[in-house]
């Protein structure tokens, strides 16, 4: 069993005008996509997104929901010529999302790339801010995933699964797994309920908002189980399971963990080898308990009638994780599952015996040490809206002033990938998926490249009839290793095009 699998992440970034509360958050978030594109040579015309194989409505229970009884939320297939939409060179997309800029990073198969590539999307919203900032009064942007009124916006992740496995079994299995993962990846938050009515502090941003147990919305009745079916890939043969339950991480383990244990719960789900069922239940009340609790102490029901921590049952999870790990790699894991293997063990580890053992690993923790600085401080109550500010300040893109990147800088926070990586990251693609594919066309074709998706690349060729699509269904294909001189040999695109052709009869790519 490995942690391996094409996975990735969406995060949609929160959006503040400053001194303009009445600022249009959709044309706030166009202007942070276009000035990005345009500071970096990209023309969205040129480049946008191939809505063809959208299929939001598609649900893994074996139906599809009618557009007329849809959210408009939820309609995602249209273009819509009054948003921004682009695809980089490092193979993500960065659009508007309704009322956020979004940044989607390419398919990735190791959590730690896509702790690499989620990184670097900070850094394109802080170049955007920085080039905003040169025209009063700016844009601020906020790695967070709720205004704390209300409104919460999400980060989601993908990961690319078996079509043989169950959904079922899937929600039968990775449902507990979700109520208590938080208590790893939480974000921490400020006030208690969605509009934080109640004052207090929570492991997480985003459980709150979460009302049912499985459905296919994300912005109403937002499900533990997210039902889209819409794997941008084969459609016989795999599966994108959209998890839209997480937090935004600062935290490099916490992020890093978030991926890779959730990785490894899905492979021992595929091998069917959950044998005994950790269902908890009313798994939505559980979850709003879970996050209410920093001390960890509260305890859940399982269908069973074990009652247990959320710790107790992560480490449930670990130790069958860690026993199939030993028994399918001969007791030789991967580096990268072996990696997370060795922070599951050692965060879990941290939190059972004091949960602020944790604060160079876990958000929630980290965040909670610097609050409870002021609050000892300054005598604050958990009312106080100082303590409110802090928690926005947290998460700002900005390296001067978001107080988890000054952690980092400062090494009170564990940094698993450095600063030279995901700089890199920012203009490269992974070379071991086709988002290396998407992002070299759109570096040496730019001209050509009309628009992309997960799985397409559309050209324009000069002296062409009709435009040219180049399908892209199986995710690890298109790597560098697979058409890398192909791609590094023609000088232009009617010649990658005519080399593609050639070599597809043979090698499929």
């Amino acid at each position: 069993m490995t942690v391996r699998r094409v996975m990735g992440i969406e995060t949609e970034y929160g959006i503040v005008v400053p001194g303009d509360p009445s600022a249009n958050p959709m044309v706030a978030s166009g202007d942070v996509v276009t000035t990005y594109a345009t500071s970096r040579g990209i023309r969205p015309a040129r480049a946008s997104w191939d809505y063809a194989d959208e299929a939001p409505l598609r649900d893994a229970r074996g139906f599809d929901m009618g557009r007329g009884i849809a959210h408009p939320s939820q309609l995602t297939d249209g273009e819509d010529p009054t948003l921004a939409n682009v695809v980089l060179t490092n193979g993500a997309r960065l659009y508007v999302d309704h009322a956020h800029p979004e940044y989607s990073s390419p398919e990735v198969t190791t959590p730690r790339d896509a702790v690499t590539w989620d990184r670097a999307g900070e850094l394109v919203m802080r170049e955007a801010v920085a080039r905003l900032a040169t025209i009063p009064p700016g844009i601020n942007l906020y790695k967070n995933n709720t205004d704390g009124k209300g409104s919460s916006y999400g980060t989601h992740e993908n990961y690319l699964m078996s079509r043989a496995t169950p959904f079922a079994n899937i929600v039968r299995h990775l449902t507990p797994f979700l109520v208590v993962r938080q208590v790893m990846c939480g974000s921490g938050r400020v006030g208690i309920g969605v509009d934080s009515r109640t004052s207090g502090y929570q492991l997480a941003q985003r459980s709150d908002f979460f009302e049912v147990e499985v459905g296919l919305e994300t912005t109403l009745k937002r499900p533990i189980i997210n039902t889209r079916d819409e794997p941008h890939a084969v459609a016989d043969r795999y599966r994108r399971l959209h998890v839209i339950i997480g937090d935004a991480n600062h935290a490099d383990v916490a992020n890093l963990l978030k991926m890779g244990t959730t990785s490894l719960v899905l492979a021992m789900i595929e091998a069917d080898a959950v044998v005994a069922d950790l269902s908890v239940r009313r798994p939505v009340a559980t979850l709003h308990a879970v996050s209410h609790d920093p001390t960890l102490k509260t305890t859940l029901e399982l269908v069973d009638g074990r009652r247990m921590t959320a710790l107790e049952l992560l480490w449930e999870y670990h130790d069958r994780a860690a026993a199939f790990v030993a028994q399918t790699s001969g007791g030789e894991p991967d580096p990268d599952t072996a990696e997370v293997m060795h922070w599951w063990g050692t965060v879990l580890d941290r939190l059972s015996r004091d949960p602020m053992q944790a604060r160079r690993e876990v958000d929630w923790v980290a965040k909670l040490a610097v609050l409870e600085g002021y609050r000892e401080r300054d005598s604050l109550g958990w009312g106080d809206p100082r303590l409110k500010a802090v928690d926005l300040q947290w998460s700002d893109v900005r390296a001067d002033r978001g107080l988890a990147h000054r952690l980092a800088a400062t090494g009170r926070l564990e940094v698993l990938v450095e600063e030279d990586a995901v700089r890199a990251a920012v203009t490269q693609a992974p070379t071991d998926t086709r988002a290396w594919f998407r992002g070299e066309c759109l570096r040496r074709f730019p001209d050509d490249v009309v628009a992309a998706s997960w799985d397409s690349v559309i050209f324009d060729v000069r002296g062409q009839r009709t435009l040219q699509r180049v399908p892209m269904l199986e995710p690890l294909r298109g790597t560098e290793a697979g058409v890398g001189d192909l791609v590094r040999n023609a000088p232009d695109a009617a010649a990658l095009l005519e080399a593609l052709a050639r070599s597809s009869q043979g090698s499929g790519d």
